[in-house]
């Protein structure tokens, strides 16, 4: 061969084969899809993201708050960015951060990270979680902050002596005495879920008391821990395995629903896993015997209905029905999948009740998860007082067959204290307090009155004709603010009535709504019961005096001049209403066949002639008070609706069939009739 043919052919096939060494070079250092997707599930057993995403920051950036007894910690970049993240980090770099607290830079990480649980991770799942994090995760440039940590505790090279102190990196060793489903959940547990960060009790230096169940020390592992005013309860054989992978894939189950950070643990974490590995680590913890002394609620008792006396003639019992009752009703058993059970609630009986009064004063939202993706809210009651609170408390953490202790106003006052909650703001409009009502000489026609409000339809069979009561306008019997309160409304009464085109008293005004929002029968006024409806409301009506300027009073306003959408009042229900009311509007039913929550439309509604039948005036209700249980607004978690859509669904459900009202050629005959009557 020629030299120039020899030059020809090096031209052609040098470059080639240069570009095949790089692919091959390539090839080996990018990891495949399969290793990429295998570490993505155990970032979810591990729960990256929760701690190392911000709120309504980007995924694994960092910069969330962590606040320890010894300062604020902030999580870092933990994204493939070469500048601000952990792009540069070698596989070694990254594996000693993992497993011994030692960033790619030398210093000392806080063991806030979990990297004593880390260190059990094998070194295959290892590689798959640094190969999703390199080259599954987005870049983000986002600078991580300095920590807070007070002094001495921001010497960082101190935490050299804690590691050598309190790190066993040992990787997690099999018992082969016990099955494959064992050893995979405690697998799970003391490694990437580190279960024991939050659930084992820790010591002076804040280590973890166990790592494990084994040794003398075994015992402690996941036997519960309170910190910053959380109770993380015992795990050790707490619930049957069917309901600990419920609670841990939904957020929920028959003991109740989770809270503070669980619920993140939860939506980031242990929904994602597969069913055999729930499964598995819901055998492990299952197997685990529960040491003495541990904080486990006592074996549950039969469920007992509460007594009337401990219901309505208590503070507690009266407190419970009227801040609590709506939601978790007054059996304490909830509503299905929308408000958890109080009865036979693990957390409600706990014998440290600090994550129950947490929750009581801030309020909380349920778990996210592709099983349960609507969230339902708590409301704060941090503006009911101590003393109100602990009485509540103490009802629910004692009734319903719940063996809890009593909580005291000085528990609430110390949790209130350590979460540094600023006083309440006086308010125009002042709640009126059930249980204030057992100080008046009239007590007893007190109650029933409230009773008869708030139960009308079961006291009262044969006046009511559909399935509400009053208290279905007149929420929490008439003490909630633009929820038709009958704060002052006796003042105003007798009245010229427009509607009726005369003057009509109170018991005019109640009888009414019997026959309009009730579609049933009036009640004789002479009659026990309505009296005993008018003096509740006297009771309510306090100081003010007719002309008086109520403040709370009716449901508010909305924009009358909107024009409503009917196609999107049709979305909204179905969005917002329908989980509650039924998406028929049925309403929502227990199994004896008593409503729950009321019908917005069929023969169990409200007729036509109700005020709640007109577009605009069920608009300014559903604007004021709805949706229940969707923020966490005192005193039912109402997330309000826009004008526009508070109108379009109104309209929507409004122009429903419904029952009739014969006596609606009656109405108005002095002229006057609102542009939205339904007649």
């Amino acid at each position: 061969m020629k030299y120039p043919a020899v030059l020809r052919i090096l031209r052609v096939h040098v470059p080639v084969l240069l570009m095949a060494l790089a692919g091959a070079a390539q090839a080996a250092t990018e990891p495949s899809a399969d290793l990429v997707k295998r570490g993505e599930y155990l970032s979810h057993l591990g729960d990256c993201i929760a701690c190392h995403t911000a709120a309504d920051g980007k995924p694994m950036a960092g910069g969330l708050v962590l606040e320890t007894p010894f300062g604020p910690l902030y999580s870092t970049n933990i994204t493939p960015d070469p500048a601000t993240g952990i792009g540069n980090y070698t596989f070694e770099q990254f594996d000693r951060a993992m497993r011994k607290g030692v960033a790619a830079d030398g210093h000392n990480l806080y063991p806030a990270m979990p990297f004593p649980s880390y260190a059990k991770t094998t070194d295959e799942d290892m590689k798959a979680l640094y190969a999703y994090m390199q080259h599954g995760v987005t870049p983000v440039v986002q600078a991580n902050r300095p920590s807070g940590m007070k002094w001495p505790f921001n010497i960082r090279w101190g935490l050299k002596f804690w590691n050598a102190l309190f790190l066993d990196n040992a990787i997690f060793k099999p018992d082969l005495s016990q099955s494959d489903a064992w050893n995979r959940g405690a697998y799970i547990a003391q490694s990437l879920g580190h279960c024991g960060s939050c659930h084992t009790p820790r010591g002076l230096a804040f280590q973890e008391k166990a790592m494990d169940q084994s040794g003398s020390s075994g015992q402690k592992y996941l036997s519960g821990f309170t910190v910053e005013n959380w109770h993380a309860v015992n795990l050790r054989d707490l619930w049957t395995v069917p309901e600990t992978v419920r609670f841990l894939k939904t957020g929920r189950n028959s003991f109740g629903a989770a809270a503070g950070s669980m619920t993140e643990v939860i939506s980031h974490s242990t929904q994602h896993f597969t069913d055999a590995d729930l499964n598995a680590l819901a055998q492990y913890l299952k197997s685990l015997p529960t040491p003495a002394g541990a904080d486990k609620p006592k074996a549950p008792a039969v469920y007992a209905q509460t007594s009337e006396a401990d219901l309505y003639k208590t503070p507690g019992g009266l407190g419970y029905v009227q801040f609590c009752g709506t939601c978790h009703r007054r059996d304490g058993r909830g509503v299905g999948e929308i408000f958890p059970t109080l009865a036979q609630n693990s957390s409600v009986q706990s014998k440290d009740p600090v994550s129950l009064i947490h929750i009581v004063l801030t309020g909380g939202n349920t778990a996210t998860t592709q099983h349960s993706p609507r969230v339902f809210g708590m409301p704060e009651y941090s503006s009911l007082d101590d003393k109100e609170i602990a009485e509540i408390l103490t009802f629910a953490r004692t009734q319903w067959g719940n063996q809890g202790e009593p909580v005291t106003a000085d528990d609430v006052r110390k949790v209130r204290d350590d979460l540094k909650l600023k006083p309440a703001q006086p308010t125009k409009f002042v709640t009126p307090r059930f249980a204030a009502m057992l100080d008046k000489p009239n007590a007893d026609q007190l109650i029933r009155g409230m009773r008869l409000m708030v139960d009308t339809k079961a006291l009262l069979p044969n006046n009511v004709g559909d399935g509400l009561n009053c208290g279905s306008c007149h929420l929490n019997g008439g003490t909630v603010a633009g929820g038709s309160p009958y704060v002052g409304l006796s003042a105003f009464f007798p009245s010229e009535a427009p509607r009726a085109g005369k003057v009509i008293d109170l018991a005019d005004r109640f009888n009414g709504c019997f026959k309009r929002s009730m579609n049933g029968k009036p009640l004789p006024k002479d009659s026990p019961d309505m009296k005993a409806m008018i003096a509740y409301s006297d009771w309510m009506r306090g100081n003010f005096k007719k002309g008086d300027k109520v403040p709370g009073r009716g449901t508010g306003k909305v924009d009358e001049k909107l024009v409503a959408n009917l196609e999107n009042g049709k979305h909204v229900y179905g969005e917002q209403c329908a989980v509650c009311h039924g998406s028929d509007g049925e309403g929502l039913k227990h199994a004896d066949g008593s409503f729950i929550f009321p019908p917005l439309w069929g023969d169990q509604s409200f007729n036509i002639g109700a005020g709640m039948a007109r577009t605009y005036k069920a608009a300014s209700f559903v604007k004021a008070n709805m949706v229940i249980g969707h923020g966490n607004k005192f005193p039912l978690a109402q997330g309000n609706l826009s004008d526009q859509d508070a109108v379009d669904v109104s309209e929507y459900f409004t122009h429903m069939p419904r029952p009739d009202f014969p006596d609606k050629v009656k109405d108005w005959p002095k002229g006057g009739k609102p542009a939205d009557a339904r007649y």
